[in-house]
């Protein structure tokens, strides 16, 4: 299904490689259709490129594509790089080319100094998101909130929450919590406490929750309480105890305060009112009297004028 999309989103990719077609000209002739377009692309010829050539996708799937990055380099010292990564051609100055996927595999011969294979497509925005998202599917573990941030990335950039559910392989409930999170915890607190793998949904969803409340702490004060010497995931546990911890003070102190005194009433009736130094409220408890807000609303003007008179007698 995931690749289906694929192959429909891609229906108009090129298949020419080399060099980068001229403005004006237009996309390459239509690819043929095809039941897996992945398959498609990886048996065309790579080439090799370099890595000064390449610049960095506008939308990460990942965080940090240096974490376990040794392994990688040592793999590709030893074997040689495996799978080939995917470009496509960026206009403009600066480099040539833009990442699709495989950025870990180009930040590794960046390391080694060498160039990198790629197969390189010219393909729009669209066709490059959807082919990030399906390629790494299959091979990327993200993590809960790296889904969440690729998730409103897509949606930012128009795909509907049925196609991003589809290619991203979740249900509507899930894509719904991974869409809210992000949404609602800043990113800067978000990127401040980094893909945290070993912290499953229910942290970040807790999360959204404790920021989301009365009260809760601006996001400059969110990153003051992040601690910088653990893990993602020990930051995130950090955060929410010291929210919990101030929510549960909040509801201490209300608590302690104790039911609110009541209104003052106009005699014989269900009318109460505040007054503060520059408002006044007026509350009418029973049906029958709510009348008299509509007469004081009438009757301001007069009151106004028997004030200023009474004032200057």
């Amino acid at each position: 299904m995931k690749r289906d999309l694929l192959a429909k989103s891609l229906a108009q990719m090129g298949s020419k490689s080399g060099d980068a077609p001229a403005p004006g000209e237009g996309k390459p002739r239509s690819l043929k259709s095809m039941s897996d377009v992945l398959s498609q692309v990886s048996s065309q010829s790579a080439q090799e490129v370099d890595v000064a050539e390449i610049a960095d996708s506008e939308i990460a799937d990942r965080f940090d594509v240096t974490e376990g990055l040794e392994d990688l380099v040592e793999s590709i010292r030893v074997s040689g790089q495996q799978l080939p990564a995917l470009l496509r051609y960026r206009r403009g100055a600066g480099p040539r080319y833009e990442v699709v996927y495989g950025r870990r595999r180009i930040a590794a011969c960046r390391a080694l100094g060498i160039k990198v294979k790629a197969y390189i497509k010219e393909m729009d925005q669209r066709e490059a998101l959807v082919s990030q998202a399906l390629e790494n599917s299959a091979r990327l573990e993200r993590s809960f909130i790296e889904q969440a941030i690729f998730a409103t990335r897509l949606e930012d950039q128009g795909f509907t929450r049925a196609e991003i559910g589809e290619v991203l392989a979740v249900d509507k409930g899930t894509l719904s919590k991974l869409i809210g999170v992000a949404r609602d915890v800043p990113d800067a607190v978000i990127y401040g406490i980094g893909a945290a793998h070993d912290a499953g949904r229910r942290p970040w969803l807790e999360l959204r929750r404790l920021v989301r409340e009365p009260g809760a702490p601006a996001e400059a004060a969110l990153l003051d309480m992040l601690p910088s010497d653990r893990t993602p995931a020990a930051r995130l546990s950090a955060l929410i105890a010291a929210l919990q911890a101030g929510e549960s003070a909040r509801m201490m102190a209300k608590a302690t305060r104790g039911p609110a005194a009541p209104l003052p009433r106009v005699r014989g009736s269900s009318v109460s009112y505040k007054a503060r130094e520059r408002r006044l409220t007026i509350q009418v408890a029973e049906a029958k009297e709510k009348g008299f807000i509509a007469y004081v609303e009438e009757n301001l003007d007069r009151l106004y004028r028997d004030w200023q008179a009474e004032k200057e007698s």
